[in-house]
This record gives structure tokens, sequence and C-alpha cells, in this order.
């Protein structure tokens, strides 16, 4: 029987905070002595009553599909998280992935797809009313996901 070699990745979801950038670095860091690859991921949330559209100013009024604005700020936010942290050896080397809808769901569905070792995600650690009222993205992937679930909090608020 053939054993599939390939190193089986970690998946960072992010949202941009400064939790995912945190999320993101504990990643590289784990992902570092085993050699894992790390793939990055952002879901563009897909609520039924989002409009696919919507109005952003630039250097003139035009309308602007939310998966091209999700990107650039992706881009930037890696761009930003690569330059703050130039001698990051294992942070050049990330993939990114964005797909559609929500987020839970979907980071399930991807760790699935890439066959994940680990997801590694930022949480803003909410308690009492904000945490019953809200929920918690990261505590629902921590209950429904295969694979194990660290998460991650930054120091900046």
């Amino acid at each position: 029987m053939a054993r599939n070699h390939k190193k089986k990745p970690i998946l960072v979801p992010v949202d941009f905070s400064p939790h995912s950038e945190a999320a993101l670095l504990k990643a590289c860091e784990l992902a570092k002595c085993p050699k894992l690859p790390i793939v990055v991921l952002h879901v563009v949330h897909d609520p039924g009553d989002m409009p696919s559209y919507f109005s952003k100013i630039a250097k003139r009024k035009q309308l602007v599909r939310v998966e091209d604005v999700a990107a650039e700020i992706f881009a930037e936010f890696i761009h930003s998280v690569k330059n703050k942290y130039p001698d990051n050896k294992v942070l050049k080397k990330i993939d990114t992935m964005m797909v559609r809808g929500l987020p839970v769901t979907r980071i399930i569905q991807v760790a699935d797809k890439i066959n994940a070792s680990m997801v590694v995600m930022g949480s803003l650690g909410r308690t009492g009313l904000d945490h019953v009222l809200l929920g918690s993205k990261a505590e629902q992937v921590v209950r429904l996901c295969k694979v194990p679930v660290t998460i991650v909090k930054s120091d900046q608020t």
C-alpha cells in the first residue's frame, strides 16, 4: 500500500483583525519544526440579505463586487504582516485562499478539502452576554472540526 507523504497544511482562517495576525504568527511557529505548509483562508461572508455589490469611493464613485474588495483587503493584510515580520521565513511561503459562504461552514469544508493537519484561528474571546447573543465562530469551529483547533488571542484589543 502506497503512503501519501505529502505534509498536511495548517489552515489559518483570517478576518484581518489583530487576532488573525496573532493566529497567523502562531501557525508559522507551529509549522516551522515539522515544515508544514500554511494555507491562509478568508471567507467572504454571504448572508442571504447581503447584496453582492456595494459602493466604494475611490477616485470616483463606483460599484464594486464584494469579492473584489475582500480580495484587495486580504492582499493588503498578507502584505502588511509579511512586511511587519520580514525575518519570518515560514510567512514567506504561505498560500492563500478566498471562498464565499458562511464562515464556520466554509472553514470546516476547506479544512477537510485540503486535508489540514490543524486549524489555527484568532478569537476575540467574548464572554458573558456578548458571547451568548453573538456566539463564537471559533467555538463553533472547535466543536465541529474533525482536526485539532488552536485558538489564539492578540495582546491588542
